[in-house]
Formats: C-alpha cells, structure tokens, sequence
C-alpha cells in the first residue's frame, strides 16, 4: 500500500458520494477515504434470493421481495398527515407502497410504468394490503440488490435524510469494488493461510460485502476477524519486545534496610503467596536493566498497595524516589494514610500533593521533592504539574490506571531524569484475559489472585422490598454488635423517568426508622464539595456515624475496617463490575460482612442474571468475564474511548478462540522474526507498516 494509492482517495470523489455525503459520512460515521469504505462491513444480511407473487402474500410482519410495475402514483392529505401511494401490479394483483417521510425524493425516483424490484414488510391498512417505506429501485438500473444476499450497513438518521441508507452503502460500494481491487494484495504468509484454510485478503473483502451463500459470509468474516487480532497483537507484541530490547531502566540491585526492617518489623500480616510471586516478578524486571511497564490486577482487598509499596521501598533502599497516582483525593489520602501507619518507626519522608494542599506546605513539598529530601510522593493528577520536580524518581505507581489518558501518564514518566521510572499500574476491576490481552497486551502481567489470610468471604444475598422490615432489624442487630452499615443509592435527586429510590428519600425513610440521637447516619454523594464530602466520611470512619448513605462515590477509596454490611438499593440499575466493587467496601476487617443486593420484583432477564452472578461468586475475575458477556467490550474500562477497542469486524468476547489463535501466531511470528524482514513476511510487514501509519501512535506508555 503506498501513501498515494486508491485507497487514500477522498470518498467525495466517489460516484454516488458527492461533497454533502461526503461531509456527513465524514462526521457520522468517521468514513473519508475509499479504504474507510471498504471496511465499513455489513452487520447483517437480507435473503433476497426469493420472490413472491402479490396474490401469495400473507401478512406475517416478515419482508417479502416483490417485482411489478408502477401504474398509479397519488399524494393524499397535508401536513403532517401527508402521504405518497404508489399502486405495484404484478401478473397476479396489486399492492400499494405508502411513504409518509422523503416524499419529494422518492417522487423524483419513482416512475409510472417502470418495472421494479420492492422490498418491505405488507401489512393491511383496512382491507387494502400495503407496505409502508419499502426499498425499490428499477430492474433495469444496472445495480440489482434482488436475487442474492443484501448486506445492511450501519447508517445514521443525517445520512438517510440524504439518501445514504443502507441501498446506497451497497451501490457504492459496488462502485468501489473494482477500482481497488487491483491494489489490494495479501497480508498473511501462506503458512497461516493454509493453517485455518483462510480465504485471501482480496477475496474476503469481496465477498463480506457481495456474498452469494451464508459459507461466503463466514468464510470471509472468518478471514477479516483472524487478521484484524493478528495485527493489533503484532503490534503489542512488537511493542513489548521494543521496550525490553531499546529502553534502558534503571538497576535496583540492594534489597536494604528499609525494606528489611518493614519486612520484620512492619508487615501486618504474612504476605500471600501471590503477593510474594509479583514482588518476586517486579524485582527480576528492577534488575533487568530494562524499564518495567507491568500491570497489576487484584481484586478488592487482595493488598495491592502493600505490594506496590514494598517495591516503592527497594527503590528508596537503592536511592530513588518513588511516585504514587490516584484518581481521586480520597482514594491519595487513604494511599497516603495506610502508607503513613505501615511505615511507623522507619526513617522515611512520605509527602502528600492534590489540588487541596496549601501554598506553603506545596512550597516545602516541592522543594524536598527537587532536593531528594522527600522519598514517596504520593498524590492525584497535582503530581504531573510542571512544577512538580523530582530529584531522582525510579519508580512509578499509578493506581485505578483507567482513571487516566495515555497523555497524563507520560507527563509522569517524563519526569524521570537520566531515564524512564519503572512503571506498575494497578487496578481493582478485575479484568477478563481476552481484555487483557487486547487492551494490555504490551504490559507484562501480574495477579494477585488470593486474599490475606483471616479475610473471611462477604455473603451476598437479593431481596425484594418484601423483606424491607426483616432487612431493617438485620441491620440493628449489627449496630448493637458496634459493626457499621453502607447504603447506596444510584441516583441522588428523584427522577420522572425511572421509579428509582433516590437518595433524598432514602435518608428520610432511614431516618426515621433510625432516629437521633440513637443513631447517626452520614451522607456523601457527588454533587459534595470536596471538604463536606471529606467530614462525612471521616466521621464515620471514626465510628461517629453508625450508617452511611451514599451514591456510588464511595465505589473506590473507602476503607473502614469496622463496617460489615453492603446494602444496594435498585441493584439492578448497576453493572456487575460496579456491583463487585460496592461490595469491596466491606469484609475489610476480621468480622462476618455481608452485601444486601435491593431490586424491584420485575427484572430483566439481564438483571436476574447480573445479581443471580453476585450471589453465586465472589471471584472478581469470574464476574468480570460475565460482565463482559453481558455488556459487550464498549463499556468495560471506558474502553470505547481508547481506540484500540475500535474493532471494525471482530468482537472479542464472541470471537475468543480467534483471539487466542491469532496472539500466538504473532507472538510465533515475531518470535523468529522481530523486524519482519524476512522474505516469508513481507506481505505481513508491508501492511503492517502501512496501518501503523494510519493510526494513532500509542507510543511506548500502552
């Protein structure tokens, strides 16, 4: 593929386009070349392979393919009740064909006499037979969609209102075919081809758009679903090896006193055997010579922060600094407050940078920081400012890492001096291996995937409001017993369109049955100012507070050891991901918890299955692949917003084993052949080359 080919041309030089289609295919659908287009596949097909007489029509709400000439065309009524009918007669009866919208285009199309191919689904209208909005075009037009399989291509409601419906996605496209085709080649090598019996590049993208069978659909659907994992995950991979092989890290050799003595003195319990596996990995990367990019998953609670500030520790034991990155202010506090009482009785300087810190304690901050007086920051996105200047930083953590763009997370590296800081990126939400595979796929990758000894499993269980009262003596037996309670609601302030139990009435409903000075409750939701927000929650980390009603704001970064019970109100509306990470909130101390999933009695069969989930497990890694089954890839990680996700054909929650089959052929292939230069992979380099040109650069931070 070369920069001036055919495929770079602007679509609206493309027949049937034009400069307003153009324009709109440009902002709706991000289509503004001829390779945009031609990889804007279908996303269905019609049979159009059959034809029925008008006589032999049933109306069934299924479409039928009738072909007839045109012999009476009327316009009835005004305004809104303005409609265009065209009588249809074939050989055997008649039918009419009615619009109510696009009346003067369709006007300028239809003509009397003419024979034509309509598609659409009848219906009686009174007793006379009609189909409302049919497809049509002439039979002798050149371009028949009749007689074989049609595709459907997504459109817009902007690009039907000018005529670029699905009918004329498959026109132009038909225009398309034969212009690039001769500049189309192959991108595999023959040994893969033949490995899964793949069709050739050309001919898949043939025949996704002009299918004559439903084994032309899969075949080709195969082949382009095969090539477009095998090419994000070369580019991983080769990604990764770069890293490994190009980028120089610093060495951490001496595991010293600091260490040591938390190690003896200051560990709170024994570590896991997984924790002790990923410190054991992180060290081998610290001795590499090579930058670490690691990702680190855990679930809820699994001491993913102990973890992270163990290696902080070696860094400082080996004279560098080290960072911490939250998302919130919360959540750097409570970093920042943990790391403060683990790390009692050692010499070291721990710091505290958000947007909430006071001048002068930022002008102290800073100049430790630039000095090498301050060993640990530790802060929200205040630690990428420019004025932030570190001394000597080594290693870097940044916690819920989705929580920030790609952009705010090099400004963190690039404050590394002589070379880039180690970097270890944390998350709670489990992630399912297929999604890790495709949006990590360039991090080396840890699990911490058993809890701290003494944590005791949070039973779940789900009630309807018939158990409200039952629900409410539960909850004062485990206040009597000094334990401390959660309620969350999903919206704060009533909605008209949801009967959702809003948090305002959730207070009062929960005040009453709990009354001062008895009980105290706290309330937190997002619409706080951040200071107010603070007060709440700390009261009742003090034990002031018995209950706490909240939004979801309290989904990260609160810690209270002595609260046991999770109640979620409307359940349903949550996805399981959030649902997992409520429930996370409690089972933090030695004590029996316990999470209470609220709904309504009418569910969805989605919702019965999310909450039938959350009872049934506990495992975050199983939830999470349920969650991605249910909800698609889109919504999981924000990731409609990273651009790797942007899969044109494959899905990978449905497409798995394709995946997994297409990694490791990359991994092999790049495996023998890091630069793609043999003889055997230069069709695959070729392309390769010319997709990296055409997307966005993810650059070397993943």
């Amino acid at each position: 593929m070369t920069e001036n080919n055919i495929l770079d041309s602007d679509i609206t030089y493309l027949k049937g386009v034009g400069p307003l289609r153009a324009e709109l295919l440009k902002k709706e659908l991000a289509l503004s070349k001829f390779g945009d287009l031609l990889y804007h596949f279908p996303f269905r097909y019609i049979d159009r392979t059959q034809f029925h007489k008008i006589s032999e029509i049933i109306p069934a709400n299924i479409s039928v393919q009738l072909r007839g000439k045109v012999v009476k065309m009327e316009t009835l009524g005004q305004g809104r009740a303005l409609r265009l009918i065209a009588t249809l007669k074939d050989d055997t009866g008649s039918i009419q064909l009615v619009w109510f919208k696009g009346i003067k285009w369709v006007k300028q199309k239809l003509l009397l006499q003419q024979e034509y191919l309509v598609y659409g689904k009848p219906a009686f209208f009174g007793r006379t037979l009609t189909i409302t909005h049919p497809d049509f075009e002439k039979v002798d037009s050149g371009f028949e969609l009749g007689a074989r399989l049609q595709a459907v291509y997504n459109s817009s409601e902007k690009l039907n209102a000018v005529g670029m419906n699905s009918r004329s996605f498959n026109r132009v496209i038909a225009l398309l075919l034969p212009k690039v085709s001769s500049v189309l080649y192959e991108n595999l090598k023959p040994t893969l081809i033949n490995k899964y019996h793949l069709l050739s590049h050309v001919d898949a993208l043939i025949k996704i758009h002009q299918p004559s069978s439903l084994e032309e659909i899969h075949k080709a659907q195969l082949r382009l679903k095969y090539e477009e994992f095998f090419f994000i995950q070369l580019r991983l991979i080769q990604q990764n090896i770069f890293r490994k092989e190009k980028i120089v890290g610093y060495i951490f050799p001496h595991v010293g006193a600091k260490f040591n003595t938390f190690y003896k003195e200051g560990l709170p319990f024994e570590l896991t055997k997984a924790q002790k596996r990923v410190i054991k990995e992180i060290r081998h990367d610290f001795n590499s010579g090579r930058q670490m990019n690691r990702l680190l998953q855990g679930d809820v609670g699994s001491g993913k922060t102990l973890v992270a500030l163990m290696c902080m520790l070696i860094a400082v034991d080996n004279n560098f600094q080290a960072a911490l990155m939250a998302p919130t202010e919360i959540l750097a506090q409570q970093h920042y407050n943990t790391i403060v009482n683990f790390l009692q009785g050692i010499e070291i300087n721990i710091g505290l940078l958000t947007g909430s810190t006071k001048v002068a304690r930022r002008r102290v901050l800073l100049e430790d920081l630039r000095t090498g007086k301050l060993d640990i920051l530790l802060g929200t996105h205040a630690l990428i400012e420019p004025t932030v200047v570190f001394h000597n930083l080594g290693f870097v953590v940044i916690d819920e890492q989705h929580r920030f763009g790609v952009q705010q997370r090099a400004k963190l590296w690039a404050k590394g001096k002589q070379h880039l800081p180690h970097v270890l990126v944390m998350t709670a939400t489990p992630i399912p291996r297929t999604m890790a595979m495709t949006l990590y796929g360039d991090l080396d990758y840890s699990v911490i995937d058993e809890l701290p000894p003494g944590r005791k499993e949070v039973k779940t269980y789900h009630y309807s409001d018939a158990k409200r009262i039952a629900l409410f003596g539960f909850i004062k037996k485990q206040i009597n017993a000094g334990r401390q309670i959660y309620i969350v609601y999903p919206l704060i302030k009533e909605s008209e369109t949801l009967d959702l139990k809003d948090l305002n009435d959730g207070y009062n409903s929960i005040s009453r049955e709990f009354p001062k000075p008895e009980y105290q409750i706290s309330v937190v939701h997002g619409q706080m100012k951040a200071k107010d927000k603070e007060y709440e929650m700390q009261r009742f980390k003090r034990g002031e507070t018995q209950i706490m009603i909240a939004t979801t704001v309290i989904e990260v970064g609160v810690d209270v050891p002595n609260a046991s019970v999770m109640i979620i109100e409307n359940a349903e509306r949550f996805g399981l991901s959030q649902l997992h990470q409520l429930r996370g909130r409690v089972g933090r101390g030695a004590e029996q918890s316990f999470c209470i999933l609220m709904s309504s009695y009418k569910l969805s069969a989605e919702a019965s299955t999310r909450l039938e989930t959350m009872v049934n497990s506990s495992d975050g890694f199983e939830i999470a692949e349920a969650d991605l089954k249910l909800r698609g890839p889109g919504d999981l990680q924000g990731t409609q917003q990273s651009g790797i996700l942007a899969l044109k054909i494959a899905d990978i929650v449905k497409d798995e084993n394709i995946l997994r089959y297409a990694r490791n052929d990359a991994k092999e292939v790049l495996g023998d052949d890091p630069q793609l230069d043999k003889e055997e992979n230069k069709d695959i380099k070729k392309f390769f080359l010319a997709q990296k040109k055409s997307q966005p650069n993810w650059g070397i931070i993943s």
